[in-house]
């Protein structure tokens, strides 16, 4: 359940997301106008990225990688909605009544996320990792 939490938390702004998924700002817009992904927003409505985000946007560029259309990255993600009847549903905003965490908690969050996570293809880890490593002190 915490693991859960951890990559719902909306951590990363778009151009961070830009650069650990090799799309455009226009291709994160789009796919977000289609449904396809729904980040959080922060107060100046910025958008702000979770883990699971940026797995969602992998999955799709592999899917038009692959010939896929967008009606067609739809169904197959309305057929696995309709599999997993339990999933928990992500928040849409952040919410000022949470308590903000300080940059020691993200980097502690971050590292335990990028170390022990099993779910996380050794390409993805790679690709995160290279991007999150100015982040920690030696």
């Amino acid at each position: 359940m915490a693991e859960e939490i951890r990559r719902n938390m909306a951590l990363f702004p778009i151009s961070i997301v830009m650069k650990l998924t090799d799309l455009s700002a226009r291709q994160i817009r789009y796919y977000e106008e289609q449904g396809l992904i729904k980040p959080a927003r922060n107060k100046g409505n910025q958008r702000i990225f979770s883990l699971n985000d940026i797995d969602r946007l992998l999955e799709i560029k592999e899917y038009i990688d692959q010939g896929v259309n967008i009606a067609g990255i739809k169904s197959i993600y309305n057929q696995n909605r309709k599999k997993e009847p339990n999933v928990i549903p992500k928040k849409k905003e952040i919410t000022t009544d949470r308590r903000d965490l300080t940059d020691e908690e993200v980097h502690r969050l971050l590292k335990q996320e990028l170390l022990h996570s099993k779910s996380i293809s050794k390409e993805k880890v790679s690709l995160i990792q290279g991007e999150l490593a100015r982040f920690f002190r030696s």
